[in-house]
């Protein structure tokens, strides 16, 4: 049996040289309002925090500027990284959210701090355990969005009886194994670390027990779409991501820099191995290019969904970009066995 695929946008909110935080909301929200109308599914938003090329740190605030911004379209986070929080909190932005925006919010969680342990300590204060405690804080979360049960004496007003729909997010297999063991989707983050993707999802359907929030395994993966109208258009735009991934390989992240017309004069030999195997997971081209890609991908993971995402200096060709990516996705076939 063949059917269509659900085809989706993860972003960071990229801020590029020369631009602000407020031109990065601004142009997300535009991104969110055209992929509303190219039928995505969802837009996921991610947490990270001092960087100052993201302006996605406050993830529920910019969720529900979205939210309030488009009509149809999911708005949720892929995803909040719950370490960095109390269950309760987020139980309560995102209660808030979903009573604002009914049926549209998705809360995808991870367990990673989503920037350096200097950044970490100053949110959570105290790293101890942290990391250890994220299976109880995801049980704990599920149980504020329930019903309030007799006698509970701590409950998320707004968040009880909300359910928010719970994804767990991850780039290793301890993510795979917690969403199958709970009964979750997950989405695997092969846009930066692609190497266990395949591993990640068998283990994930091998493993995965039905509960009653899902009835079967649902995975996606993330993916970077680069996409022109040709193939040299295309590969020019995707210099700015191997640029920025070579940065953060020597500390020196900063703001989304323009393309370049020559990268050998810009990384070294080892930098340009590394980058090239953590870009592994993308599409870059024109439409047809596209399409053979994510195809490519999409058989290889078996996954039922598929997250693009795409950090292009230009806004215009951004936006290019992620409709050429939503043309190439309609086109995708998802081979189910029944």
């Amino acid at each position: 049996m063949t059917n269509s695929v659900p085809y989706s946008i993860l972003d960071i909110s990229p801020i590029p040289q020369g631009f602000t935080a407020a031109d990065a909301l601004r142009n997300s929200l535009d991104v969110a309002q055209h992929a509303e109308q190219w039928g995505y599914t969802r837009y996921w938003l991610a947490e990270h925090h001092n960087m100052t090329g993201n302006a996605s740190s406050a993830t529920a605030v910019v969720i529900g500027h979205i939210a309030a911004g488009t009509s149809r379209i999911r708005v949720g986070s892929g995803g909040v990284m719950l370490p960095n929080h109390a269950p309760l909190v987020i139980a309560e932005q995102f209660g808030t959210l979903a009573s604002l925006f009914p049926d549209r919010i998705d809360l995808g969680l991870g367990r990673a701090p989503g920037t350096d342990q200097m950044t970490a300590r100053a949110l959570r204060r105290d790293l101890l355990g942290s990391d250890d405690r994220f299976p109880q804080d995801v049980r704990e979360l599920q149980h504020y969005f329930g019903p309030i049960q007799e006698g509970q004496a701590v409950k998320a007003i707004p968040g009880a009886d909300t359910e928010v729909p719970i994804w767990i997010l991850g780039s290793s297999l301890y993510g795979a194994q917690l969403a199958a063991h709970f009964g979750l989707p997950y989405a695997f983050a092969s846009h930066f670390a692609p190497e266990q993707l395949i591993d990640a999802m068998n283990t994930y359907r091998n493993l995965f027990k039905p509960s009653d929030k899902l009835a079967s395994p649902y995975a996606a993966f993330v993916m970077n779409v680069v996409a022109a109208d040709t193939d040299e258009q295309a590969q020019y735009l995707f210099t700015t991501l191997e640029q920025h991934f070579a940065r953060m390989r020597r500390n020196t992240r900063g703001q989304l820099p323009p393309p370049t017309s020559n990268m050998e004069d810009f990384w070294e030999p080892h930098e340009r191995a590394s980058v090239i195997r953590s870009l592994a997971c993308s599409a870059v081209g024109s439409l047809e290019t596209v399409k053979q890609q994510m195809q490519h991908w999409m058989d290889l993971t078996g996954a039922n969904e598929v997250i693009v995402t795409g950090q292009i200096f230009d806004h215009q060709a951004r936006l290019k970009s992620f409709h050429i990516a939503a043309q190439a996705a309609q086109s995708l076939n998802l081979k189910l066995s029944v």
